[in-house]
């Protein structure tokens, strides 16, 4: 399953944040991709394969 995201996309992920929120905004992409919690703040880092693996659909697109 293909998802077409970019820089600024807001994605729905699978498993909620400790905060209670679950749509994260992409701040870099690369062979890494930071994501940004649109409850609390807090960014992590993930792998792409990671990424790929724990996104349940893109809310929206930039």
């Amino acid at each position: 399953m293909a998802l077409d995201y970019t820089l600024g996309s807001i994605v729905l992920m699978k498993k909620e944040h400790p905060c209670g929120g679950n749509e994260w905004q992409i701040t870099r992409l690369g062979a890494d991709i930071k994501i940004k919690c649109l409850k609390c703040g807090r960014s992590i880092m993930l792998s792409r394969i990671d990424f790929n693996k724990k996104i349940k659909k893109v809310i929206k697109y930039e």
